[in-house]
């Protein structure tokens, strides 16, 4: 069924985290309703808001990272692309950031 994914070990943790994260913010919501607040995205946003887009703005970095690796190797004369545990970090911590501050 899922024979088209080329599953990677990065991916499969990508995954998970994302799955983990959704079912953590459903418990959340169950015992703690959120509410509007206004931080620095340009609307009003509730917890599953700023989760949604922060899994939106993780997916474009990890897509740009894959997309420019090979460039990435030619512009810095690294011998093989930059891993993607980088982009992996990257994505997981503006995730964060858009969590608490957005």
């Amino acid at each position: 069924m899922l024979s088209w994914m080329a599953w990677t070990t990065p991916v499969a943790i990508f995954f998970t985290c994302i799955a983990l994260m959704l079912v953590g913010m459903t418990v959340w919501e169950i015992r703690s309703p959120s509410v509007l607040r206004k931080g620095w995205l340009p609307m009003e946003t509730t917890r599953g808001d700023r989760l949604f887009v922060g899994l939106l703005l993780a997916a474009y970095v990890n897509l740009i990272w894959l997309g420019l690796g090979e460039k990435m190797a030619q512009w810095f004369s690294l011998e093989q692309e930059p891993s993607v545990w980088i982009s992996f970090v990257l994505s997981m911590l503006l995730l964060g950031l858009v969590m608490r501050k957005g």
